[in-house]
């Protein structure tokens, strides 16, 4: 299972998903230890806002984890069996925990 984590600064779950540029990739090939896999820095035109081609990076994951994504994001992932999980928590491991456990914490309230 591999799972991507929004992170504008690859330090925090940032949201604007459909925006963004950068993931955190975990692998959770042992869901008891997960790994940082790989860092994705895409080109603009990657990102999903700009994005109309068949072939995407993010087409490989099973769980996208944000701070913040649009319902047209969430829809064209669940398209692919994809699924986006909107957060409040701001560590990408503690995000991916969260997850495994089922224990996600509610996205903070915006004004």
């Amino acid at each position: 299972m591999k799972i991507a984590i929004t992170s504008q600064n690859f330090r925090t779950v940032t949201s604007h998903a459909g925006k963004a540029r950068r993931f955190l990739v975990y692998d959770l090939s042992d869901p008891a230890v997960p790994r940082e896999l790989e860092r994705l820095d895409l080109p603009r035109e990657m990102s999903f806002h700009e994005f109309r081609g068949l072939d995407h990076p993010l087409f490989e994951m099973d769980v996208v984890i944000t701070g913040g994504a649009g319902g047209g994001f969430v829809r064209r992932l669940a398209t692919r069996g994809i699924e986006v999980v909107v957060c409040g928590e701001s560590d990408p491991m503690q995000a991916v925990r969260d997850y495994l456990s089922g224990m996600v914490k509610p996205p903070l309230a915006h004004d």
